[in-house]
């Protein structure tokens, strides 16, 4: 077994490596588990502290008691979510459309052609086909006559289009300005599953509206923060989990993990495979008018309670492996091996050698 360092200055080149390349699992929110090489009971005056009493280290920090967080810094977005395109089918002239950054509802207006409108209701899958009296059964009719009677229209909501139906479709055309048919066609409704923010608008009023064109961009009207997470940091994302969020400028915005992606995805060179994670802002008001603007998003991972914990530059990297620290009584000094836990916050959570809350161990000098 090898000698204690005599302070600090006896720690070999490869001790100093080894310590740098600690430092960069920390960076990154690894938990390090060093296995101890050292035989015999440091405390007791074994191998490990064979020559008595070492040159006391530059300086010292405490050994505390506490909870300690694996945290990890990730860049996101701060945005309005998914982007979905709305996609025409109606043919003539485009003769009004809406302003970027508009909000538009159930029975708004999306858009017009020809001067009639084309509308919006709720509906978690697009409309594939017209619905008129004597159409079959489909969970379509069932959404079309859901949003009927959200519009104040009396109807039964089941998967049937009866006479009923149709009289709600005719009161709902005369009301929204539409040919009172009794048929709702796909040129006069769009389904999308929520209210929506007009994102971009993709055509000119008076261009001609063709049957497939995308005329607008929409996303939905919530503010979140969208966070590409490295797959291998999966742990650290928790539905129903904190996360602090960093605006432009500084201010720190509270919220909330919202959603994890079950699908990684890899990036087009085939490496850096990440999962999408989506964080609610507890107060969107706070974030102001910012639209996909770049954000920092401190997510917390692994809580360890009541543990012991140093700062990450007191650990020594051992020649025979695993970590120790510096253990200062009194005048003495005395190298001590450890097992490394969570990293977090410039802290590191170790167990073993007789360490207790109080001990002071050895530091760089600052």
């Amino acid at each position: 077994m090898r000698e204690p360092p005599a302070g600090r200055r006896g720690r070999s080149a490869m001790n100093r490596r080894a310590l740098l390349a600690a430092g960069a699992a920390v960076a990154l929110g690894v938990v390090g588990a060093a296995a101890l090489a050292l035989g015999g009971d440091p405390t007791a005056g074994g191998a490990a502290t064979a020559g008595g009493a070492a040159t006391p280290p530059a300086a010292t920090a405490t050994v505390v008691r506490g909870d300690l967080v694996d945290t990890v810094t990730v860049s996101g977005t701060l945005g309005y979510g998914e982007r979905s395109p709305v996609v025409n089918a109606a043919s003539g002239t485009l003769t009004a459309l809406p302003a970027e950054g508009a909000v538009i509802r159930r029975g708004e207006e999306l858009y017009e052609v020809d001067r009639d409108p084309v509308v919006l209701m709720y509906a978690p899958k697009p409309m594939h086909r017209s619905l008129a009296y004597g159409v079959s059964d489909g969970a379509d009719v069932r959404h079309l006559e859901s949003n009927l009677r959200a519009l104040g229209h009396k109807v039964k909501v089941d998967d049937h289009f009866d006479l009923a139906t149709r009289a709600a479709v005719r009161a709902w055309q005369d009301d929204t300005g539409l040919p009172a048919t009794g048929e709702v066609t796909r040129a006069q409704v769009v389904f999308l599953p929520g209210e929506v923010r007009v994102q971009e608008v993709r055509a000119d009023v008076g261009a001609a509206a063709r049957p497939g064109q995308a005329t607008l961009t929409v996303t939905g009207t919530e503010r979140i923060v969208t966070v590409a997470l490295d797959a291998g940091r999966r742990n650290l994302a928790d539905e129903g989990a904190p996360a602090e969020v960093e605006l432009p400028g500084g201010a720190k915005v509270q919220g909330e993990i919202s959603e994890v992606g079950a699908v990684a995805e890899t990036g087009e060179d085939g490496e850096g495979a990440t999962v999408d994670v989506r964080i609610a802002l507890g107060d969107p008001d706070e974030a102001g008018d910012l639209d996909h603007a770049p954000v920092s998003v401190e997510l917390r991972g692994q809580t360890r309670r009541d543990v012991l914990s140093v700062p990450v530059e007191a650990l020594l990297a051992l020649r025979e492996g695993g970590y120790g620290v510096e253990v200062v009584e009194g005048g003495s000094v005395r190298l001590v091996p450890v097992t490394a836990g969570v990293f977090a916050s410039g802290r590191v959570e170790v167990s073993g050698g007789g360490l207790r809350q109080g001990v002071k161990v050895g530091v760089p000098a600052s």
